[in-house]
């Protein structure tokens, strides 16, 4: 019954998703979540390559059966719960990563980056490390 809801309560949200049509509009949104600018370079960089700017990305099932959610793909093995209550170490369910209020989203990333660094995210990790992406137009 869980999975039912679960899979309800995905596709409403993916109806709702968000799309961050240019890297300003994505920094200037990071910006207001608390990320540092000295560090935004690499956020776009992850985000652009983990989800394209897409809030409602849902991936594929992983090698281990787990599976990556939301704007940053975060892992429901380690981070969010995939049932109805709160849970795993950011305490939100792998729903809460997948909205268009990208708040829950943000905080989970920062616990994430806070104990591994970028190096959690394969994307960051084969696309980000030499080069990041230009975002000097989008300045204050």
């Amino acid at each position: 019954m869980n999975r039912i809801l679960l899979l309800v309560i995905v596709f409403c949200v993916y109806c709702d998703g968000k799309y961050f049509e240019t890297r300003c509009d994505l920094v200037y949104e990071l910006r207001k979540q608390g990320f540092p600018d000295d560090k935004m370079a690499d956020w776009v960089c992850l985000i652009e390559n983990e989800s394209g700017r897409r809030t409602e990305v849902i991936g594929k099932v992983n090698r281990n059966g787990s599976r990556d959610y939301g704007l940053f793909q975060i892992n429901d093995g380690l981070w969010c719960s995939n049932t109805t209550v709160p849970g795993n170490d950011c305490t939100v369910t792998c729903a809460d990563l997948i909205t268009d209020d990208i708040t829950a989203a943000s905080n989970c990333a920062k616990i994430i980056y806070r104990r591994q660094k970028f190096f959690a995210w394969h994307g960051w990790e084969k696309r980000c490390q030499t080069t990041l992406p230009d975002i000097s137009m989008c300045n204050k």
